[in-house]
């Protein structure tokens, strides 16, 4: 029997790559939070927080599929939100950390953030053909890369971390995870914005 990919409806499309990406970085929020736990590393509990993001934002959107474009950024918006929210939160506890925290175990950090890019990169790599798509399919692909790119930065602590004994890396590289965070959803709440503009919602700024 041939295959029907082809001719798959683009929601069902959407869903199934949705689906996926959300079981995965579910698993990887449980295993990352525990490891970071385990590990004492802020720069692996951001990572996990950032992937809880993500799973929170793959049901949003997959909630949103087939409504209206004004739900459609309604739903990016509040992504947007909480992303804000989490960034700020993790900036706040890397300072804490970085005043009263142990160093953390390198080879769990190394091991945890490895695993977790090998997902995210696949995650992305799915997301790639909604990266310019309707909004709130965009919001996930941002979320996603802003994954990769935190997964990047806990694998390089966790190597100066086993060469210098530095300390310190482990929290600024989490309080670096959490602006990035900020950043990603700032750019999600504009998209956010053009898109309720678009629907008339709002008015457009200049």
């Amino acid at each position: 029997m041939g295959c029907s990919c082809a001719s798959e409806p683009a929601d069902d499309r959407q869903r199934r790559v949705l689906v996926l990406a959300l079981t995965l970085n579910a698993i990887m929020f449980v295993v990352g939070l525990v490891g970071g736990i385990f590990a004492q590393s802020i720069g692996l509990v951001a990572d996990s927080l950032d992937m809880l993001a993500d799973t929170l934002a793959y049901a949003i959107a997959l909630y949103a599929i087939g409504r209206s474009l004004l739900f459609k950024a309604q739903a990016a918006r509040r992504t947007g939100i909480f992303l804000v929210f989490l960034g700020l939160g993790v900036f706040v506890d890397a300072g804490r950390r970085a005043l009263f925290g142990a160093a953390p175990e390198s080879l769990v950090m190394l091991i945890i953030a490895g695993i977790s890019l090998g997902v995210n990169s696949l995650v992305l790599y799915l997301l790639t053909a909604y990266q310019k798509d309707e909004v709130h399919l965009r919001a996930t692909w941002l979320c996603t890369r802003a994954d990769v790119v935190a997964n990047v930065a806990v694998i390089a602590s966790a190597v100066v971390l086993r060469v210098s004994g530095w300390r310190f890396i482990d929290p600024l590289v989490g309080a670096a995870i959490g602006a990035y965070i900020v950043k990603e959803a700032w750019e999600i709440l504009r998209n956010a914005r053009a898109a309720r503009s678009e629907a008339g919602a709002l008015p457009v700024l200049e």
